[in-house]
C-alpha cells in the first residue's frame, strides 16, 4: 500500500515519511521547490495550482491513500482551490484522502472548546482559505477525511521552537501573546494519528491536537527552558494590544477522535519534558 504526502518536504511531512518507512510502507512524495532527504522514497514535483501535473503524479505513483500535509499560507489558488483539485482527483481514482486542515478556521470567540461539529467562522485570510478547502475537500470526496491540528511542536526543528530562539536572542521583533491560547501538538503524534486514520473508514472531520491548551507565552517558556534559555529574555505581550488579525483561544476539543485512536495526544508541558 502506497502512501503519497502532499508535501513531504515539510515538517509534517517528513516526519509522516519517517514514520511510514519505519513500518514498511511503501513512500511517494510531492515537493515544490526542493525534494526531501527521506530514503526508499520516490520525489515528484507538484505545484497544488496545476491540475495536469497532479493528474500525472497520482497516475504515475497509484496511491492508495494520500495525506494532504502542505500547510500553504494565505494564497487562496494554493490553499483553497489546490485542496479541492486534489480531492476531485483522488475521488474520481478511489484514492483514500487525508486533508491536514487548522485550527486557524476559527474565530475563537467563544468560551468554550470547539469540537469536531463546530462550524467554522475564520477571521483571517489564511483561516478562510483552510475554511474553503474543508468544504471543497468534503463537497468533492465525501469519504476523505480532514484533520484539524492545532501548533506542531518538535524536538527542535518546528517555526514555532526558532521564534522561540530567535526572541531570546534579540534577533526577531515581536513578542510572544499571553493571551492567544492554542493547544500544541507534538509532530510524532500527529504524523502517527495522520497515519493511523489512514487505515480507517472515518470520513468528516476529526481533531488531532495537543491535550494541554496553552497561551503562546508559556508554550516559549517550555521551549526556552527545555532548551536551556532563560525564559526571561522571551518578550510578553498581549494580541489584543495589536491590530494583528487572528483568533484569541482556540481550544480544539479532541475526544471523539481520541476515543477512536490507539496514538494519545500529549499535552505540551509532557512533551517537552516538564509535566
Amino acid at each position: 500500500m502506497t502512501v503519497l504526502i502532499i508535501g513531504g518536504s515539510g515538517f509534517l511531512g517528513t516526519e509522516l515519511l519517517r514514520q511510514a518507512r519505519s513500518v514498511g510502507r511503501s513512500t511517494a512524495a510531492t515537493f515544490n521547490s526542493r525534494p526531501g532527504e527521506a530514503a526508499g522514497t520516490s520525489w515528484h514535483h507538484l505545484d497544488l495550482q496545476d491540475p495536469r501535473r497532479l493528474d500525472e503524479v497520482l497516475d504515475a505513483v497509484q496511491p492508495s491513500v494520500v495525506i494532504n500535509s502542505s500547510s500553504g499560507d494565505s494564497n487562496w489558488a494554493v490553499t483553497a482551490d489546490g485542496p479541492g483539485r486534489l480531492a476531485q482527483s483522488a475521488a474520481r481514482r478511489g484514492i483514500r484522502l487525508v486533508h491536514v486542515s487548522s485550527d486557524a478556521v476559527f474565530s475563537g470567540n467563544r468560551s468554550s472548546s470547539y469540537d469536531e461539529t463546530a462550524p467554522p467562522d475564520p477571521i483571517t485570510p489564511y483561516g478562510a482559505a483552510k475554511g474553503a478547502a474543508e468544504t471543497a475537500v468534503r463537497l468533492l470526496h465525501p469519504a476523505a477525511l480532514v484533520v484539524r491540528t492545532s501548533l506542531i511542536i518538535g524536538d527542535g526543528g518546528s517555526a514555532h521552537e526558532r521564534v522561540v530562539h530567535e526572541l531570546a536572542a534579540g534577533t526577531r521583533s515581536g513578542a510572544l501573546f499571553t493571551d492567544d491560547v492554542r493547544c500544541p501538538v507534538h509532530v510524532s503524534d500527529l504524523a502517527a494519528a495522520l497515519l493511523e486514520l489512514t487505515t480507517s473508514s472515518m470520513a468528516g472531520i476529526a481533531h488531532v491536537a495537543g491535550s494541554e491548551a496553552l497561551t503562546r507565552y508559556e508554550l516559549g517558556v517550555l521551549i526556552a527552558r527545555r532548551d536551556g534559555i532563560d525564559p526571561s529574555l522571551l518578550p510578553a505581550g498581549r494580541r489584543a494590544d495589536t491590530r494583528l488579525p487572528g483568533a484569541l483561544a482556540v481550544r480544539l476539543d479532541c475526544r471523539a477522535t481520541q476515543q477512536r485512536l490507539r496514538t494519545r495526544f500529549r499535552g505540551a508541558r509532557e512533551f517537552l519534558g516538564q509535566g
